[in-house]
Order: C-alpha cells, then structure tokens, then sequence
C-alpha cells in the first residue's frame, strides 16, 4: 500500500508539470502571473500568495490535505 501512495504522489506531481509546460507553451502573450504555495512545517500549517483570492484557495486546500492525512494518516504508518 505504501507503494501505491509514492506512485500517486509521483503522478500528481508529473501531471502538475505536465500543466505548466502546456500553459506555459499556449500563452504567447503577455499574461499576469497569480502564485501561491503552502504547506506543513511539522503541525503547523502556512500558506503566501500574490492574491488574496489565491491566498483563500491555498488555505483550502491545506485544509483539505489535512483532512485526508487526519483521515487516512493512520493507516499507513
């Protein structure tokens, strides 16, 4: 099983470039750039963005992968 959570993390992060390359290579114009990244540092969970929008959609889904490590977490250790 724990096999299967490295495979789907590996997928997840191919797809995630996979997006950007075809983003990047579809706009050939100019285009504002919205960022935002988060994560765990031990329990304590943070987030930055350009955008309070973006900064809303980053606490989201921290919250989520929370929820599923709390939900699933146990199983796998």
């Amino acid at each position: 099983m724990e096999n299967l959570v490295v495979l789907l993390g590996a997928v997840v992060i191919l797809i995630g470039i996979l997006i950007i390359l075809i983003g990047s290579l579809m706009s050939g114009q100019k285009s504002e750039i919205k960022v935002g990244f988060g994560g765990f540092i031990g329990p304590i969970p943070f987030g930055f963005a350009n955008e309070k929008g973006m900064l809303y959609a980053v606490i989201v889904l921290i919250a989520v992968a929370l929820a599923v490590y709390l939900l699933l977490g146990q199983k796998f250790v």
